[in-house]
């Protein structure tokens, strides 16, 4: 199809064009004596993302699957018990990743569409008197269902219930788009990944570990090989790596953090929001419901938003791609043929998210979903109109004058043989 292809899938996110110039680099070799310049710098400015100034940040050559297992495996050992909630598709997958690894996983299960159970963590957590949980999972911002929770209020319930354990965090979609504080917040492992806020290829998975988790390397005895942190940990000091990383999501991760900070990292958490209330302005105008239960949860990055019954969400998504060459997310798991999602993250402006928009209801009302036509880019406009930061005035030039009418041409005396 002509023109570009409209991706508004929760990640992988748009690529700018600086990042991917930054990134179309020759190979050079990662054991130069220049390396260092590249690398140590981005691991430092890492910490701005995550908020920490206590914490140690690695980047792998892998996903934020890969920086969830290298939370895992470098701060406990086999048998060790684990709380985590399970309300989506990405929540389930860390449990699973923890019980494969050879860990108890105690699960609270919520209904998809809710956030983390904070009330029955902390029951749990007060249950648990011999403090033989050592660490809690949280899944920040549930991609499938389109819910933040309340990390802070995790650190809560670890603090009242004066319980030792971890707190690991999955940002995966949420660091770098939503606020998230490692430090203040008290988490001991934060995850992500580099496809999401912070508009890179996938290819990076990137972990901020606390003193507190750090100091349980020496204990822990899951296997751990490509994800050691004790590996990574020797040769970042000195500005490498323990094996070949990848140049060019390097390079473009520089860049990445470079626009971050010119835009700063709190107008990029207020860009979000305001994205996302548009898009939920639509989906209202639309008569329809987003799959998280209550404005509480709802998430600033991804509106996962539920099709009437006898619809199948999955047409949504397949017209919007073969007739519009508009990419949505898919409805996952328990949820698969129930919703699409719009992911309105990373590099991304009211203009684009408006074609989004646009291309949602065209291929909706193909699928047989009774919308009105333009009901949704309209109250996203409406949203986005009355809530912009008033313009400065300017210095504009003065406007033409008026155009005079021209006079009546005189009447051509008919010329005999005259003609053009």
């Amino acid at each position: 199809m002509a023109g570009r292809n409209f991706l508004f899938v929760p990640g992988p996110t748009n690529t700018p064009d600086r990042i991917l110039r930054a990134m179309h680099i020759a190979m050079e070799d990662h054991r130069s004596s220049s390396f260092p310049s590249l690398a140590a710098p981005v691991l430092e400015d890492l910490k701005q993302i995550f908020k920490t100034t206590k914490g140690q940040t690695y980047i792998f050559p892998a996903s934020g699957t890969g920086a969830w297992e290298a939370a895992l495996s470098n701060t406990l050992s086999p048998g060790d018990r684990v709380l985590a909630g399970r309300f989506g598709q990405f929540s389930h997958l860390w449990i699973d990743m923890a019980q494969r690894l050879g860990l108890r996983v105690d699960i609270l299960d919520a209904e998809w569409g809710e956030g983390a159970p904070i009330e029955r963590y902390q029951e749990a957590l007060a249950a648990d008197k011999q403090h033989e949980i050592k660490a809690v999972l949280f899944t920040h911002n549930e991609t499938a269902t389109g819910v933040t929770s309340d990390a802070a209020g995790a650190r809560k319930a670890l603090n009242d219930a004066k319980h030792p354990a971890l707190l690991m965090v999955d940002g995966v979609s949420s660091i770098g788009s939503i606020d998230f504080r490692m430090d203040e917040w008290g988490v001991d492992c934060a995850v992500t990944g580099s496809q999401k806020g912070l508009m890179l290829p996938a290819g990076l998975g990137l972990l901020a570990v606390s003193p507190k988790a750090a100091a349980l390397y020496e204990s822990a005895k899951l296997p751990r090989v490509f994800f050691d942190l004790g590996d990574m940990r020797k040769a970042n000091a000195t500005g490498y790596f323990p094996y070949t990383p990848s140049l060019p999501l390097l390079y473009g991760l520089r860049e990445s953090l470079a626009m971050l900070f010119e835009e700063g990292l709190d107008n990029v958490i207020a860009r979000h929001h305001r994205l996302a209330e548009g898009t939920r302005a639509a989906v209202k105008a639309w008569g329809l419901e987003l799959c998280a239960k209550e404005p509480r949860w709802y998430s600033d990055t991804v509106s996962a938003i539920l099709v009437p019954p006898g619809v199948n969400g999955a047409e949504v998504i397949d017209i919007a791609y073969r007739r519009y060459n508009l990419a949505l997310g898919a409805g996952l798991a328990r949820m698969a043929g129930k919703l699409f999602r719009i992911g309105h993250l990373g590099d991304l402006n009211e203009c684009m998210l408006l074609g989004g928009i646009a291309g949602a209801e065209m291929a909706m009302l193909d699928a047989g979903i009774k919308i009105k036509a333009g009901s949704g880019v309209g109250a996203a406009q409406e949203l986005w109109r009355k809530s912009s930061t008033p313009l400065e005035q300017r210095d504009l030039p003065p406007r033409a004058p008026d155009a005079q009418p021209a006079a009546a041409p005189a009447k051509e005396k008919a010329t005999a043989g005259a003609g053009r």
